[in-house]
């Protein structure tokens, strides 16, 4: 199966509609990550079919269960899930952050290379980060417990901000949450060609 048609029926099994332009992006950025990946190891996953589905659609997944605005990715690696997300929100604003400065100047490549308007990337610690703007929601995949994502990021979101943790099964950690910060949900996802437990825990502060 050639990649594209394996995007393609992952996005439909998703139920998004993604136009054609915006599909075409993201096998761009699929090349772009398999070629820097060579030499600069952004991600362990090597073939180019299980990096549709374990990035791109694994990304892909949470798309429903977001909302419009600015949005901070931590740890955001290679761009995942951050710059797919990007890809797909055009009109959403998103901000890129990692301390790897292999990884931020890939994503920044990739930036210009993909024409991306809506994203900017920065190369820090997330504590150490002082954003003037807070932010809407602010997402992470394998960034940290979630306890210590929430502690983390606490100064960075907006009054009415929420958190997305992209997770496996979670349930444990979330335990072991702060008082005053509580999950909203858990979405349990279902991604094409992945064959492991995900999930999306929305999270906010009381």
């Amino acid at each position: 199966m050639s990649l594209a048609r394996e995007l393609e029926l992952g996005i439909a099994e998703l139920g998004l509609k993604l136009n054609s332009e915006t599909t075409q992006k993201l096998l761009d950025y699929l090349a772009l990550l398999q070629k820097w990946n060579k030499v600069y190891n952004l991600t362990a996953i090597r073939d180019a079919e299980q990096m549709v589905s374990h990035h791109l659609l694994d990304s892909l997944a949470v798309l429903p269960h977001l909302w419009p605005g600015h949005w901070l990715d931590v740890g955001c690696g290679a761009g995942i899930p951050g710059l797919i997300l990007a890809i797909a929100r055009p009109g959403w604003k998103f901000t890129l952050l990692d301390s790897n400065s292999k990884k931020t100047s890939f994503v920044q490549q990739a930036i210009i290379e993909l024409d991306l308007h809506n994203v900017d990337v920065c190369c820090a610690r997330v504590e150490d980060l002082n954003s003037v703007e807070k932010f809407d929601g602010i997402i992470s995949r394998a960034f940290a417990e979630t306890a210590d994502f929430v502690g983390l990021t606490r100064h960075l979101l907006a009054d009415k901000g929420r958190w997305a943790a992209m997770k496996g099964t979670p349930e444990q950690e979330l335990q072991r949450l702060p008082e005053d910060v509580v999950v909203e949900q858990i979405i349990p996802l279902q991604v094409f060609g992945l064959n492991a437990a995900r999930c999306l825990v929305l999270l906010k502060a009381i």
